[in-house]
Order: C-alpha cells, then structure tokens, then sequence
C-alpha cells in the first residue's frame, strides 16, 4: 500500500481496527513467505526443508469452519496432505475439544463433489468457464463500469466475523448497497433480544461451573448450540466434583436432554406457563422475595398458579412443587430457554419467563455475568437469525434486487415451502453463489465460484460464545496444504477482487488477500501486540492460532418485564405438534455430503443414513406402527412421509424429525436421502421479534400403510425387567459416593 496516501483513520477501518486508539507498526510487509509462516512451496523431498521429516506429521494451527462456532484446530499435516484434524488446547473456545463435525473436517476438504471450476449458466445448463469469463460476467454486472443501481444489489450470507466480514462490508459500501442478509437455521436470536432488553447483554457469560442446578427449557447446549464442544466442556465442569444437578424440560429428547438427571417432556408452547407456574410457587410458597418487581409484573406472575400451569401443560402440581424444590435447595442455579421454546409464536414472551425466573433466584451476577464488549465491532461476529431469510424472501416477492450474492448458506434448502424462494429467485437477473458445493442454492443460481476449502484458505474469526468475561481470541484461519484444485479460489481473494473491480483505491495494492492479512497483522494496536515486532508477532499469533483481544468491561442490569403468554390452543384438524430438531453430525444439512457424519449413529435414535419420525409408544400403538413403518406428517402447507422410531423421549403429542437431510442436490452421499421437515413448516413467526416459529407447526400424522426397515445401531431402550443395569438418582449417587456404601 505504500503507493497510496491514506488518512490513518480510514487506514484502521481499512484493517478492522477501527474504534480504537493505536500506533501503527509499519504497512510494507511482503506478499509472499516462507514455507515457514505458511505459504506452501512445491519442493522435491530429496532435499526437504529441515524441519520436516518424511512419515513425521507437522501440526499447524487453524479454526474449524464446520460451525460458526470458530474453535481452535491442529492439523497434522504429513507429506503435503492434511489427514486428521484436533482441537487446538490454547483455544478459549474449545480447549483442544474439537466435535464430530470438526472431526469431520477433512472429508469436507476431500470431497469428490467439490466444485472445481467456475460455472456461468448458458441457456438453461451451468457451464464450466475460466475464472477470466467469470469475473467479465462479473464486472459487467457489479464493476465500476456498470449502471448498477447499489440498492438493488444484496448480499445473503451465513454468520460473518473478522477481516473477511470487514472486505465485505468495504465492498456492499463501495456498491452503495445496505442489503446484508445474515441467516442461521439454528440460531439464538429471541434469547438474544430478551438477554439484551432484561440483562442488558445480549449474549452474557453463563457460569456453569458455579451453577449447582441446570434447569434448562430445551437448551441443547452439548447438541445443536451456537458453540457445541465450548458448551460440553462447560457442562464436564459444571457435571464435576461438587456434582451439579441437571433438569431438562422440552417436548422431544435432545443429546442434552438425554445427559439429564430429569428429563420432562412438554407440551411445545407451554414452557412459557411452566416458568411463570414456578416463579409462582417460588414466590407464594417457598418465600422468595418479588417486592423488587414492578406490580404490573408481581400481577403477571399471581395469574400462573401451578393448579393452571399443570392443567396447561400437562405436567403435574407435584412434579412442578418438585422442580421448584429442587431450585430452592440447589442455589445458584442457572435456568436457560433454547430453540424449542424460543421457536414458538409466543416465543419471546415464554423466554421472558425463563429468563425471569433466572432474576427471581438471584443467579443474575452468579451464574449469569456480563460477557464484556469486543473493542472492534467492525471484526464482531454477525450473528445469523432466521426473521434476515423471512425479510429476503419479502424483498424478493417485491422484486427489490438485479443481483443477488450467497454465501455459507443454502436457503433454498433449508427455507420453508411456503414462502416460495425459488420461484422469486428465478425473477432476479444475476444470481451469485461462493460455494465449494453444488447444493440447491448454487444449482439455481447463475455463476458458481468454486471456494478453497477451510484448510486451503486464510482468514480470521471472532467467536460470538466463548473465552471468558475479560478477554476473548481472534482466531486465526491459515492454509493447512497446497489447495487441491487449481481453479478455486479463497473468499477473501473473491470479495478483494470485486472491491479492486470497483476501484477502491485503499484496496488496490494488495496482490492477494494473505497480502491483506499480513498488512492488517501489522497495524495491530501495540496494547496487543505486546511490543513484539510485527514478524514475531505475526510468527507466534499463527504458532497459537489466536490473538488475545482485552474485552471492554461490562455490567449486567437486572430489567424484568411483564410478558404474558398467551393461552395455548388445541387444534383438532392438526392435533400434533412437529418438532423439527437439530442434531450435531447432519446439522441444519451442511453435512448430509460427508459419508462419516451419515454413517455417525443419530445421537438419540442411532440411525444411520435415513430420516426418521419419533413418536411416543402410546401414540404408534393408537396408529398401529412399529420401528420402521411409514407414516405421513402432514402440515397446511404440505407432506413428507417417513419411516418411524417409536421412542420413549418425545411428548405423546409431539412427532419429531430431525432437519439436515432430504437434499435435492448437494453431491452423492446427500441426494435424495431422507426428507426436509422445514419444507412443511407452517407461516408461523415470533410476535416480537418476527423469527420463524421453527416448533410453531401443528401437523397430523397418520399410517402409511407401508412396512419397512429402520437402519440403526441401537437395540431395545428396555431391560424388559431383568435389572441388568441398575440405576440410582443422581442424590442417591452424591450420598453414597466414596462412602464405600454399595448400591443396588
């Protein structure tokens, strides 16, 4: 960059600094390196360099993009080829954790369906090109010299952080575009606007291993969370000596559901009514002060009594006295809501209470501390929700675009039938996807980029959960191996190259977007660079894989409102509830394409290879069905039909299907197995925050008349009497252990 002169101000935004006082350590770093620091060169192992050692693995740090979670990775590299990734012990996030999906990493690298070439549609058919063609078509499109209008221009992505979304956001401002989309199947949206209005902070810093009482309403915090492996160590230290107790109340088993000590099915959109029919009882009859309330707020609560919450939801005044009981003894506790009660039309309110009953015990300032401010918002993590898919798709049916770019997501997948994104897709002129994969988003669309992999590309991350209430890690993304394929490129180089196209001049003489990063790396602020020089820094941030950031001090606020839910209503032409849950191996479909993770046994079911439906023995014995026999979910807008697991985990009035499979397209190991239960979802969103109700579907289900087979590595749930395991409380255990007592 030293052929430009560039204000130092605009210089910090330019590198992601931005928002912070800082010296500048020089910007004339090299655009190329030494095997050493990263760049990979072809070299005849006759004579290899002298720090590797043929048959010997060499470990590189990097971050795991399976997930949005952003944990810390090793790579054990061996003769050029990356062959088994684990997680990194210096990361905050994951401790040298690291999940089956981040496991399975390395088949998303070596998949034989990856995109290999660009591909420009001509006619009806999706051509292959050279990347010359493909950036014409672009320029022509989007360039400097095109009549782009940047209001008709949008960008829909998966959840972004670091210098990647940093280029992006120089690029949508170059084009005078305002149209970010940000969307996640799984996300935490409603918790994070009822976090924000109650606490103060949006995404607060849970203590788990102060906790002596995890009350959770369908949290699936070792499962489908926004940070799986940082919560399941969270949950060992929470789960270690003193033993904490863990209650979980959802309308269908979970992974962390089936780690409870109490597992209590409810009926979905009635967990709102639990919580207020226990902070009731807390209140009226185990004494708890509620005279810092607001009386409008002390009336709500008056209006629960658990005589009405039990009739509501099904569960008994006896077992709410008991789970009341539990958290009056059990203190602190800590009380967290997830997706099945968020994903409900009355979801924010029901997560009020939730979070309501957390004031009520005290645990705010306990259990629940501020997570502190990322001091660069422009790095921060975007944090995807589904009501940014629901507001595309509205701006779509109103023909508000010409071009339209995706990337990290599959919307045409995973977004519900009814809102008719493919039909409104076909209207938009110019559709772009960045993709490694051909899946159903990119099939549609007019010029595919074939991306380098995550263990081919540079980059950095800033993780939206994880690390502690004063720091947290920008974590660094460094190529692992030479990239498999010649013609695929990193996202960074695409988005840097589209700003070049534009001709901002602060982004011109960067050769490639590793020249952008070493530049960026360093202008780091000398508060965090330690007054390391700027190769010594840069050489030991890519040893650890992270930088430690400084958090800005926060303070939680405790701001409880009334939120009165509303009254849950039978529908006799739809008398069951879906519940279209996650897992952690297919999630929300990104990896139906990797064979490990379709033949990882489900974690509740262990099914293998297929969909399934669980439904409730008493319901299949009413129906007639047994493992493996079809039946028919049926939704007012539409039907899939699945074979079913009859399991003793789900709510007799709930069918549960797991998303992540029913692909279309997506390469071999994924097309056309099993079904989509998103595509039946019902046009049902959030009161407040307009987030899809993802278990606000009602469907009846009926017998398919059809017997089959059910693949999965499970047998019998039940011991048909014979006691061959016994079982005692988790309070029978704490009495009994290491006091040489023995238990039958």
């Amino acid at each position: 960059m030293s052929g430009h002169e560039i204000k130092r101000r605009d210089f910090l935004k330019v590198m992601g600094w931005g928002g912070v006082g800082a010296t500048l350590a020089g910007c004339d770093m090299p655009t190329t390196v030494t095997l050493e620091e990263g760049k990979e060169e072809v070299v005849s192992y006759m004579s290899p360099e002298e720090f590797v050692i043929p048959g010997i693995g060499i470990y590189y740090a990097s971050t795991c993009q399976q997930c949005s979670a952003g944990c810390g990775i090793y790579g054990r590299v061996r003769e050029g080829r990356v062959l088994k990734l684990e997680g990194n012990p210096a990361s905050q996030i994951n401790g040298g954790k690291l999940c089956q999906m981040g496991q399975a990493g390395v088949q998303t690298h070596y998949n034989p369906d990856r995109i290999t070439k660009p591909m420009l549609r001509k006619g009806k058919e999706l051509v292959e090109v050279s990347w010359d063609e493909a950036m014409a078509e672009l320029d022509k499109r989007v360039g400097k010299s095109s009549s782009v209008d940047g209001q008709r221009v949008a960008w829909f992505s998966g959840s972004m952080s670091g210098h990647q979304s940093v280029l992006l956001d120089a690029y949508l401002e170059s084009v005078g575009s305002k149209s970010h989309f940000v969307y996640e199947a799984i996300n935490s949206a409603v918790s994070r606007a009822v976090n924000a209005e109650m606490l103060g902070d949006a995404t607060p810093h849970y203590r788990f291993d102060k906790a002596a009482l995890l009350l959770s309403f369908g949290a699936d915090l070792l499962g489908a969370s926004s940070s799986p492996v940082h919560y399941s160590t969270q949950y060992g230290e929470f789960r270690s000596a003193p033993r904490g107790m863990h209650v979980q109340i959802e309308p269908s088993m979970s992974l962390t559901g089936a780690n409870a000590d109490l597992w209590q099915p409810v009926i979905p959109g009635t967990e709102g009514v639990l919580a207020y029919g226990l902070i009731n009882m807390l209140v009226n009859k185990m004494g708890y002060d509620a005279s810092g309330l607001s009386l409008e707020v002390r009336g709500l609560i008056g209006k629960y009594d658990p005589a009405y919450a039990a009739k509501v939801t099904g569960i008994s005044e006896e077992r709410i006295e008991k789970i009341a009981g539990l958290l009056k003894s059990k203190s602190p506790s800590l009380v967290l809501a997830g997706t099945s009660t968020e994903g409900q039309r009355d979801g924010y309110n029901a997560t009020a209470a939730v979070t309501l009953l957390n004031v009520i015990l005290g645990n705010v300032g306990k259990t629940i501390e501020s997570s502190g401010t990322f001091p660069f918002p422009q790095m921060a993590a975007k944090a995807g929700s589904s009501r940014d898919l629901l507001s595309f798709a509205s701006a779509l049916g109103k023909k508000q675009y010409d071009v339209v770019f995706f990337h990290g997501t599959n919307p045409v997948h995973t977004a519900p039938n009814y809102l008719g994104l493919v039909d409104n897709l076909a209207d938009v002129p110019f559709k772009v996807t960045l993709s490694m994969f051909l899946d159903e988003t990119a099939a549609v669309s007019d010029l595919v980029l074939p991306l380098l992999s995550s263990l081919e590309d540079w980059g950095t991350h800033v993780a939206d959960v994880g690390g502690s209430t004063q720091t947290t890690d920008v974590t660094i993304q460094q190529p692992l191996m030479k990239q498999l394929y010649d013609d695929t490129r990193g996202f960074g180089d695409i988005v840097l190259s589209l700003l070049k196209a534009r001709g901002v001049e602060e982004y011109t003489g960067f050769d490639d977007y590793y020249a952008y990063l070493r530049d960026a790396f360093s202008s780091t602020p000398e508060a965090i660079t330690g007054g390391l020089g700027t190769k010594a820094f840069w050489q030991g941030s890519l040893q650890k894989g992270a930088v430690s950031i400084q958090l800005d001090k926060g303070a939680l606020q405790s701001n409880p409102f009334a939120s009165e839910v509303s009254e849950h209503k039978a529908d006799p032409s739809y008398p069951m509830h879906l519940a279209p849950s996650a897992r952690l191996g297919m999630w929300d479909g990104r990896h139906a394409n990797i064979p490990w993770l379709q033949e990882a046994p489900d974690q509740i079911s262990k099914v293998v290879w297929e969909s399934w439906a669980e439904i409730h023995p008493s319901t299949a014995a009413k129906m007639g069905v047994t493992n493996g026999d079809m039946i028919k979910v049926e939704s007012r807008q539409g039907a899939i039909k699945v074979k079913v697991y009859v399991h003793r985990g789900v709510h007799p009035n709930v069918v549960a299907v797991p998303m992540g499979r029913g692909h279309e397209q997506y390469g071999r190991y994924a097309k056309g197995r099993g079904v989509n239960p998103l595509k039946i979802l019902s046009q049902v969103t959030e009161n407040k925050t307009g987030e899809l109700a993802l278990y606000g579907t009602r469907v009846k289900v009926s017998n398919a008349s059809d017997k089959g087979t059910l693949i999965h590595m499970g047998d019998s749930e039940s011991q048909v009497g014979r006691k061959l395991v016994s079982t005692v409380t988790a309070e029978v255990f704490k009495n009994t252990e290491g006091g040489g007592n023995s238990v039958a």
